[in-house]
C-alpha cells in the first residue's frame, strides 16, 4: 500500500478586501511626482488642447508644465501682486490670471507677452476663465462682490453682476450656454446669471431652506455638469447636488470629508467627480449614485485638483506649496481609439477623406494566425500505454515515512513553514501514537522551538485546543527537570500568563454576551 501523505487542512480566513473596477482604475494613477514651490499653490489649470500642458499658479508668477516631463517649459511672472487662477483658452495660445490687486491680464502663451489689461476690479481677483464657447470672453469673480463677463478686443465689461454681499471666490460659464454663469459666494449662496438679462435668474442656498442652505458657511467651489442641468457647490464638508431644471432644488447634500471642500473636477466625460479637502484627502465619487468609489491621501491639506482631459493625470496644489502629478499610463487600445485613424478626433478633422483615394488596406490580404495547435493523430490501432508520474513527497513526509517522528516534527519548526503544516503534521503525530516519542529526550534548544510554537497559537482559535493538548504532554514530561535553564524557564512563565490572559478575555466575552442577550430580549418583548 502506498504512503498517503500528511492532509493539511484549509482553515477557513475572511476573504481579502477586492478592490472595485473604479479603485483599480484610480489606482493606476501612481508614481506621484512632487515639485515644491514657494508658496501654496492655489490654482491648476490644465488645456483643453493637446498637448494638455497645465497652468499651476503660486505666490506671484504661472508656470506652464509639459505633462510628459514634469517640466517647466514657460514662467510668467508679470505681476504686480500675488496671482491667482492662471487658465489656459481652449486652442492653447493665450493664459488668462488675476492678482490680488484686482488686475486681470491675458498674456500670449509662446511669448509671455501682455496682450490686454482688463481693470475695474478693486479688490483681488481669485477666478479667471475663458467661456469655453466664446473664445473672446473671459470670466471673473472678485472679492469686491461682482462677476465680471469681460470682451477681450474691447479690454470692457460686458455684464457686471452685483447680486452677491460677500466675496465670491468660484464661477463658472456654461459649456452648453454661453449666456449662463454660475458663482459661489462666501455669502453662502449659489447663484445662476444670465447675460441677457443682466440679472440673478436662480438663487440657491438661500438661508430660508434649512435642508438645502448653505447658511453663513462660505460656498467655496462650484461645478456645472457639461448638460447644464445639474450644479455642484461645497461649502464646508458639505457636497451639495442642485437640479437647475427643477429651479434650484437640492437633490443630494454628502458629507465624506472631515474639513473643507476646497476643488471640484470632472473626469473627462464627467462620469465622476473628485473632491479635495482639507483633510488631505481628494475622493472619487460615481455622479449615477454618489457613492465614494476611492480614496487618496495627499501628504497637505489640498488646495486645487484639476484632471487632465485624457484622464491620464492628477495634479494637486497644496497649502504647503507642494505640487503633486499622478500619472497613469494608458492601454493600447485607449491610445488607438484615441489617436487611429477611425477615431472621433480624426473624423471631424476630416482625415477619412484620405481613405476615399483607395488607401484603404485589402482585409482579404490580413493573415489570420490560427492559435489553435494541431494535435498528433496515430493509427487507429495503437495500444496506448499510459504512465503516471509519482508525486514528490515533502521532508517530513518522507522522515514521518520512516519513522523518524521527532526529525519530521524539527522540520516543520522553521520559520517558513505555515502554522497549517505544522499541527496538520502534530495531529498525524497523535493519530500514530507518536507524539511522545517526537517530544522525548531534548534539551533546551530543542524544547524552545516547540513551546514558542505553543507560545504564538494558544490563543488562536484554529489551533487551541490542539495547542492546549501538546502543552500538557510537555508540561508532564518536563516537570522533573524545570529550573535548570533559564529560558525554558521563562517561556514556561509567558505560556502561563498568556493562558489566564485568554480565559481572563474569554470570561468578559461571555459576560458581554449575556448583556447583549439581555438587550435582544427586551428589545423583542417591546416590539411585540
Amino acid at each position: 500500500m502506498d504512503y498517503q501523505p500528511v492532509l493539511v487542512q484549509k482553515h477557513a480566513r475572511p476573504a481579502p478586501p477586492r478592490h472595485s473596477a473604479d479603485s483599480r482604475y484610480w489606482r493606476q494613477f501612481k508614481h506621484p511626482v512632487f515639485v515644491k514651490e514657494y508658496a501654496p499653490v492655489t490654482s491648476v489649470h490644465f488645456a483643453p488642447s493637446k498637448p494638455h500642458r497645465y497652468a499651476v499658479t503660486a505666490a506671484t508668477r504661472v508656470q506652464i508644465y509639459a505633462p510628459r516631463t514634469q517640466k517647466i517649459t514657460k514662467t510668467i511672472s508679470r505681476f504686480k501682486d500675488v496671482a491667482r487662477s492662471g487658465s489656459i483658452r481652449a486652442d492653447g495660445k493665450l493664459l488668462v490670471a488675476g492678482d490680488d490687486s484686482g488686475l486681470i491680464q491675458i498674456f500670449d502663451v509662446n511669448s509671455r507677452a501682455i496682450l490686454r489689461t482688463l481693470e475695474g476690479h478693486k479688490q483681488p481677483v481669485h477666478v479667471t476663465k475663458f467661456s469655453s464657447l466664446d473664445q473672446t470672453q473671459v470670466l471673473s469673480c472678485s472679492d469686491d462682490t461682482t462677476v465680471r463677463l469681460w470682451d477681450v478686443p474691447s479690454q470692457s465689461p460686458i455684464t457686471i453682476f452685483q447680486s452677491h454681499t460677500d466675496y465670491v471666490r468660484s464661477g463658472q460659464v456654461s459649456t452648453t450656454d454661453p449666456h449662463l454663469i454660475l458663482t459661489g459666494s462666501y455669502d453662502g449662496t449659489v447663484r445662476l446669471f444670465d447675460t441677457r438679462t443682466g440679472e440673478c435668474e436662480m438663487l440657491m442656498g438661500a438661508v430660508g431652506d434649512s435642508h438645502a442652505a448653505h447658511g453663513s458657511t462660505p460656498v467655496e467651489q462650484v461645478l456645472m455638469f457639461p448638460s447644464g442641468t445639474v450644479a455642484l457647490s461645497s461649502a464646508g464638508s458639505i457636497l451639495r447636488v442642485w437640479d437647475l431644471v427643477a429651479g434650484g432644488r437640492c437633490t443630494r447634500a454628502l458629507s465624506n470629508h472631515q474639513k473643507t471642500v476646497t476643488s471640484l473636477a470632472f473626469n473627462s466625460n464627467a462620469s465622476r467627480v473628485l473632491t479635495g479637502g482639507l483633510d488631505h484627502m481628494v475622493k472619487v465619487y460615481d455622479v449615477s449614485n454618489y457613492n465614494v468609489v476611492h480614496t487618496m491621501r495627499y501628504p497637505a491639506p489640498v488646495l486645487c485638483l484639476a484632471v487632465s482631459p485624457d484622464d491620464t493625470h492628477i495634479a494637486a496644489g497644496m497649502s504647503d506649496g507642494t505640487l503633486s502629478v499622478r500619472r497613469r499610463q494608458p492601454k493600447a487600445s485607449e491610445a488607438s481609439a484615441a489617436d487611429g485613424p477611425f477615431s472621433a478626433a480624426s473624423l471631424r478633422a476630416g482625415t477619412f477623406e484620405s481613405f476615399l483615394g483607395g488607401t484603404i488596406p485589402n482585409l482579404g490580404q490580413l493573415q489570420i494566425k490560427d492559435k489553435t495547435k494541431a494535435r498528433p493523430v496515430g493509427d487507429v490501432d495503437e495500444f496506448k500505454v499510459e504512465t503516471k508520474r509519482r508525486k514528490r513527497l515533502k521532508e517530513y513526509d518522507r522522515l514521518l515515512k520512516t519513522f523518524k517522528y521527532s526529525a519530521a516534527l524539527d522540520s516543520v519548526l522553521r520559520k517558513q513553514i505555515p502554522p497549517t503544516t505544522t499541527f496538520a503534521l502534530i495531529q498525524e503525530l497523535i493519530h500514530r501514537d507518536g507524539l511522545r516519542s517526537a517530544l522525548a529526550g531534548r534539551d533546551d534548544v530543542l524544547l524552545e522551538p516547540i513551546l514558542r510554537l505553543l507560545l504564538k497559537h494558544v490563543s488562536d482559535p484554529r489551533f487551541g485546543e490542539m495547542v492546549c493538548d501538546v502543552a500538557g504532554v510537555v508540561i508532564e514530561m518536563y516537570t522533573p527537570v524545570l529550573g535548570q535553564s533559564p529560558l525554558i524557564d521563562t517561556l514556561f512563565l509567558r505560556l502561563r500568563k498568556k493562558v489566564a490572559a485568554e480565559l481572563r478575555f474569554q470570561k468578559e466575552l461571555v459576560k458581554a454576551k449575556g448583556a447583549l442577550d439581555m438587550v435582544f430580549a427586551t428589545a423583542a418583548l417591546s416590539v411585540s
